[in-house]
């Protein structure tokens, strides 16, 4: 089966070291082609909406998958998740909330906003690098996505 789409994840994450692990873990088992790492939550929507620098890209940049940060600058990661799930073009792409929040409120947050998952990102290198294995597998293996 061919890959319908130019971008796997879209990974949302201002802290660069959390990203790089992130990204290592993804591509450890060749399961993942293309992942785009933004660091700021404005262009992250100008990404996600096709805007700013992003303006030209086409509808097949859609992402197969958005690991999203909360705790972002410019624009945080519910206000990004409101927009995505709110708009009839982009409300199908699976959104991952990993964060290292475990509070309640951003918890239920998320899940009233539309989520697809939330994940607490583990401590400590070997648990993380476990979750973001098993969270590929069942994402980009297991799960059969919406045919954009």
């Amino acid at each position: 089966m061919t890959n319908k789409y130019e971008v796997d994840f879209l990974l949302v994450e201002d802290d660069h070291e959390e990203a790089e692990l992130t990204i290592r873990s993804l591509k450890k088992n060749n399961l993942v082609n293309k992942i785009i790492h933004i660091d700021d939550g404005a262009e992250a929507i100008d990404f996600i909406f096709c805007k700013g620098k992003y303006a030209k890209n086409t509808g097949n940049q859609k992402p197969r998958m958005i690991l999203l940060d909360l705790n972002l600058p410019k624009i945080g990661g519910l206000e990004i998740l409101r927009r995505i799930k709110s708009s009839e073009t982009t409300c199908m792409i699976p959104v991952v909330v990993l964060t290292s929040s475990a509070e309640e409120r951003d918890i239920i947050d998320s899940y009233k906003l539309g989520v697809n998952s939330y994940i607490v990102k583990p401590v400590n290198f070997e648990s993380f690098s476990k979750a973001i294995e098993e969270l590929k597998l069942y994402w980009m293996v297991l799960n059969q996505g919406p045919p954009f």
